[in-house]
């Protein structure tokens, strides 16, 4: 199975909309809080060419972007592919 990174905050609604898609499929992710876990919003940065906003989601450190994104890959049937599932 794939290697799951979610950058997130606590009170973000789009962080759970994606952190819910991944549960319902089963995948196992790492959470990182860029509230809670210092140096983790300026990696983020680094690592999603420049966006700031949460989520920021990694599949086998592939950039996927935001929940949009990761909905968007469900919808086009892409998701599971990427997730080894």
């Amino acid at each position: 199975m794939a290697k799951v990174e979610v950058y997130s905050s606590m009170f973000c609604p789009f962080c759970a909309r994606a952190k819910h898609l991944l549960r319902e499929k089963g995948v196992a992710f790492e959470e990182i809080d860029v509230d809670n876990t210092s140096g983790s919003r300026s990696e983020m940065v680094e690592r999603a060419d420049g966006r700031h906003t949460v989520p920021q989601i990694f599949i086998d450190d592939f950039h996927v972007g935001g929940s949009d994104d990761l909905a968007a890959l469900e919808r086009d049937g892409k998701l599971d592919e990427m997730l080894g599932l």
